[in-house]
């Protein structure tokens, strides 16, 4: 039996978020061509082809409409690293990985890539834009203390482990605000001739922020 949540007028969870997910890419649009302050509710739900009532259904904000999008910034990062062995380094499996999408479809489109990229941007000066990318870092750091309390051997409560996420989180946030900054600038996001210096950037930096405890192979 499929479970129907609460308000959702019987919709599949499934279903729910990628109807989230449609809203939050339209008024990122939006809130890039023309400002937060200038877009209603009522331009957004227009341009998904909803009423504006179903957009507050789904959102408690307008600004809270970019959450989804925003959270799109991080997940091909962690699918990259939910997938690393023990016996490679970080360096040696993010460039792997990361080249391995100029052949394989990546968990995020590209235009969802950029639009995070944007709404990141943003986020410097909209407070609200900033709640929602903070929020997905610290989604972050909750499963970055699984993968390296599984690397280590202990508990992803230990706090240890819990410092290391914290570290490590941080290094994602900084880069990808940092990266993001760059392309917007006019660099190239789809050059992957520089996937390798790429992955040593961010393993570098995160096993500087863990003191060593992260980023190189264990037997």
């Amino acid at each position: 039996m499929t479970t129907k949540k609460p308000g959702g007028g019987g919709m599949s969870e499934q279903r729910r978020l990628r109807l989230r997910l449609e809203i939050s890419r339209e008024a990122a649009r939006l809130f890039w061509e023309q400002g937060v302050a200038a877009t209603s509710g009522d331009q957004i739900a227009e341009a998904v082809g909803l009423s504006t009532r179903t957009i507050w259904r789904h959102f408690r904000s307008k600004e809270s409409c970019a959450e989804p999008i925003v959270m799109q910034g991080v997940v091909t990062l962690m699918s990259v690293l939910r997938k690393w062995p023990l016996e490679r380094s970080l360096e040696d499996h993010l460039a792997t990985e990361l080249a391995g999408f100029r052949h394989e479809k990546p968990p995020v489109d590209l235009a969802d890539e950029m639009l995070a990229m944007k709404m990141i941007r943003l986020a410097d000066t909209e407070p609200a834009l900033r709640t929602a990318w903070l929020m997905a870092c610290d989604q972050t750091e909750r499963q970055m203390c699984g993968i390296i309390g599984d690397r280590l051997g202990r508990p992803a409560d230990d706090l240890e482990v819990r410092l290391h996420a914290a570290a490590t989180a941080s290094v994602v946030r900084v880069l990808d605000e940092h990266i993001g900054a760059a392309v917007l600038a006019g660099a190239e996001l789809t050059d992957f001739a520089g996937v390798t210096a790429l992955a040593e950037r961010y393993a570098q930096a995160i096993r500087t922020a863990t003191g060593g405890a992260v980023g190189d192979p264990l037997t």
